[in-house]
């Protein structure tokens, strides 16, 4: 017996002209939480520890412009390029959706460079900080994705399939797999590593990478590909392929964090 499927309005309130999204709510109330668990990880170490709250707080807007720009342009070229290429003008019209990670992740990956240098500050300090929280915001995004009834998985006969709107047989709820992997399970692995008094700078964001990358590798296997691009060679999805430059650099990223090449400092909270 397959659950119903609640088709919620993708408009989550609307102030006269104004209209919010369950999407754009998501991102939203993501950035926040984060960015407030980031500012609680900074505060915990010492006063002449860097990057600390201030350095936190001025790197939100950057963080910001990295996903929204890192994640459309990603979109745009990892999944949809023969498409934007004919309608280039559809590619600013974020509001109808259409958002990579990969391409985000990249996105915060070049601001959080950009930032440390102009602050002089440890970009791997930064980084372990923001993928600890990193967390929240793709628990929020992948809810999000189940409400819009989108990303849903192949068809399956286990008892917690659902009908999506638009669908005739149940799927994978894949979102609300997600969700839970990437975002509660991940959440605490690096909530108990960052707070590790014998961790070393740059492991929290090895684990990050490789974590995400195996998790959503793995639901790859019951996530519906994508209709324009299908299985690449007819065996691997586009996410999944996205996936292994994480695993094998977050792999990297712990192998030389662990041997204490990334940072001879303390960066532990306490």
């Amino acid at each position: 017996m397959d659950f119903s499927y609640f088709q919620f309005d993708p408009v989550a309130f609307s102030l006269g002209p104004f209209v919010v999204r369950w999407y754009a709510l998501a991102y939203m109330v993501g950035f926040m939480a984060g960015w407030k668990y980031c500012l609680r990880l900074a505060s915990r170490g010492a006063e002449t520890v860097r990057p600390n709250p201030d350095d936190v707080d001025d790197f939100l807007t950057w963080a910001v412009i990295g996903v929204l720009v890192g994640g459309r342009l990603g979109y745009v070229f990892f999944y949809q390029p023969a498409f934007y290429a004919s309608e280039p003008m559809e590619a600013f019209k974020i509001w109808k959706g259409g958002m990579s990670f990969h391409g985000g992740l990249l996105g915060v990956a070049v601001a959080m460079l950009t930032f440390s240098k102009v602050r002089k500050i440890s970009v791997w300090r930064l980084s372990d900080i923001i993928c600890a929280a990193a967390p929240i915001g793709l628990f929020f995004g992948r809810m999000a994705n189940f409400v819009n009834a989108e990303l849903y998985g192949k068809v399956t006969t286990l008892p917690w399939g659902i009908r999506f709107p638009g669908t005739t047989e149940p799927r994978h709820p894949s979102q609300v797999y997600e969700a839970i992997l990437e975002g509660f399970v991940l959440f605490f692995i690096l909530f108990f590593l960052i707070r590790s008094p014998k961790i070393k700078t740059g492991v929290v964001t090895g684990v990050f990478l490789l974590g995400y990358g195996v998790f959503r590798a793995l639901v790859e296997f019951v996530r519906e590909p994508d209709v324009q691009i299908g299985l690449v060679g007819g065996f691997i999805s586009m996410g999944q392929i996205l996936c292994l430059p994480m695993i094998f650099g977050g792999a990297t990223v712990v192998h030389f964090a662990m041997q204490g090449k990334l940072s001879n400092a303390k960066k532990h909270v306490e």
